[in-house]
């Protein structure tokens, strides 16, 4: 109910996000971070990478989820994304009815990439 009823928006600071939220992992290998967002950073890409290569480096699952809406088709910051998505990171929407799934192969460590290509959910690819 909270994912889907709050508004928000504008004046992102991601890598400040991620730095909390790896402050509040304490079992790494147990731990899952949905990062929502359309990846447009407010603050230093490289801060953003650093604190994803931090989480990943961990053991900790990152995946960011470019948009939760019933269209699926997000406006998104394409070189977050396809940084992200080389670190490891899967990138990509989804829509709320699949949300579920996306967290029980998440907390399984299913293989985010192709439960998303098996749901035709485009993923973005990092830059080889």
């Amino acid at each position: 109910d909270i994912i889907f009823g709050v508004q928000l928006g504008g004046g992102t600071d991601i890598a400040g996000a991620l730095t909390y939220c790896e402050s509040c992992i304490t079992r790494p290998t147990d731990a899952v971070v949905i990062l929502i967002s359309d990846l447009y950073e407010g603050g230093l890409h490289e801060k953003l990478m650093e604190r994803a290569r931090s989480i990943i480096g961990s053991g900790a699952q990152l995946i960011a989820l470019l948009a939760l809406s019933d269209s699926g088709a997000p406006a998104y910051d394409h070189e977050n994304a396809a940084a992200l998505a080389g670190l490891g990171a899967p990138a990509f929407a989804c829509t709320p009815d699949a949300f579920p799934e996306l967290i029980a192969q998440a907390i399984s460590r299913g293989d985010i990439n192709a439960w998303a290509a098996a749901r035709g959910l485009v993923t973005a690819t990092g830059a080889q």
